[in-house]
């Protein structure tokens, strides 16, 4: 691995740990020239469907476009790295999963969105704003009740198995 600061290629891992449910490694690195450390990702390379464009036209599958949307949504957002990369894996095994060999370009951007809805509901709300082309403020409130009311459903849900003898632990 080439030191991004010097360029030299003599570095040594420092720590290594599994990250985002074990389909990927993180590696804490260090520069034996220039003594920099920075971190790297290490997962499987698979082969992921092409993506076919509202237009109808196809290409290939772009994790980095993927990673900068989510970021660009995440910006200043409270939510770490491992979180952000755990996402970006369960998309890509999601569309793996599907077994075709090429998807609707409309499918990651539904997947992004459940991700994110998880992740961080700001950033959900962003990246929903752009990519459901959000005319007017009304656009931007019905979203935001929709994720209340669904945020409601889900306390209430969580109060019927606490009130549950069975399932309380």
């Amino acid at each position: 691995m080439r030191c991004p600061f010097c360029g030299e290629q003599d570095t040594k891992v420092i720590d290594s740990r599994l990250v985002a449910e074990g389909e990927q490694v993180r590696r804490r690195r260090q520069c034996q020239a220039c003594d920099e450390r920075y971190t790297t990702f290490e997962s499987a390379e698979l082969l992921m469907p092409k993506l076919v464009k509202t237009n109808g036209t196809r290409v290939p599958f772009d994790e980095q476009k993927l990673r900068a949307g989510m970021q660009r949504a995440l910006e200043k957002r409270p939510v770490s790295v491992e979180d952000i990369e755990a996402s970006i894996l369960h998309i890509m095994a999601k569309l793996r999963a599907t077994g075709e060999r090429e998807v609707k370009s409309r499918l990651v951007g539904e997947l992004v969105m459940d991700e994110l809805r998880k992740l961080d509901q700001v950033a959900y709300v962003r990246f929903a704003s752009v990519y459901r082309k959000f005319q007017d403020i009304d656009e931007f409130r019905q979203e935001i009740d929709r994720i209340r009311h669904d945020s409601r459903k889900n306390e209430a849900q969580l109060d019927i198995l606490a009130d549950d003898p069975e399932l309380a632990p």
